[in-house]
């Protein structure tokens, strides 16, 4: 029986995608509404799909409707793939490999816990030959507030596997303070990984559970996923 639940948080967790989704916004914000340039400044780290997109729209002066911001995901969409192969995305050290053995294990289950619109997240790990490994998720097409998607993902673990996962026995896997914070919200254990934008010690000012340099390990990863890690501060 699955006993703990793994929800994985994609960019900058698992995936590095060198610039492939900013690109492919800026491509479709030309390409639907002519504008160029309105990315600056504006947060991609942690945020949703839908609260990125609102602000770039106002940064370019456009109604932040639903419609426009379904048709900029589209635009999005549709010039992703090309700007992953350009760009070079990658899989992240070790990703793969916790992945693959998580999918072997009959005690863990894993889900997705990310930012991303569900097509977004199919497109970027399909892109890697991941995609299958992941049965459900919450995605941004489930709330624009990170903090409240955590909550979808339960549910819909619970209801496919006919478990109701303990708290204290469910991990976000996640490289923002966005991600330690969505653990909180949910009550869940935050694991951070420094292989995005902030480092182990700016992680570790947030209070996750444990923090690593990056997913390349696999004892020390499952040794915190398990509990056996007796000291997991000393990992920061």
């Amino acid at each position: 029986m699955k006993k703990t639940l793994v929800l994985w948080d994609i960019d900058g967790t698992l995936l590095g995608s060198g610039g492939a989704g900013m690109k492919a916004l800026s491509a479709g914000l030309l390409a639907v509404f002519g504008v160029a340039d309105a990315l600056e400044g504006i947060e991609f780290a942690g945020r949703t799909d839908p609260w990125i997109i609102r602000r770039i729209l106002r940064k370019a002066g456009l109604p932040d409707s639903d419609s426009n911001i379904a048709a900029l995901l589209d635009g999005y969409i549709g010039a992703l793939p090309a700007h992953l192969s350009s760009c070079g995305a990658r899989v992240l050290n070790g990703a793969r490999e916790r992945i693959l053995e998580a999918a072997e294990r009959p005690d863990i289950a894993q889900a997705l816990l990310t930012g991303n619109v569900r097509r977004g997240a199919q497109t970027k790990l399909g892109y890697h030959g991941l995609w299958d490994y992941f049965p459900l998720g919450a995605f941004a097409d489930d709330s624009e507030t990170r903090n409240e998607l955590g909550p979808h993902a339960l549910r819909r673990a619970a209801m496919h596997w006919g478990v109701d996962f303990a708290l204290e026995r469910v991990w976000v896997v996640g490289d923002t303070p966005h991600d330690i914070a969505c653990a909180r919200a949910l009550g869940a254990r935050a694991l951070a990984v420094a292989t995005g934008s902030s480092t182990a010690v700016e992680l570790a000012s947030f209070r996750p559970d444990a923090v690593l340099e990056d997913l390349g390990d696999s004892g020390t990863f499952w040794q915190i996923i398990d509990g056996t890690e007796r000291n997991p501060s000393s990992l920061i």
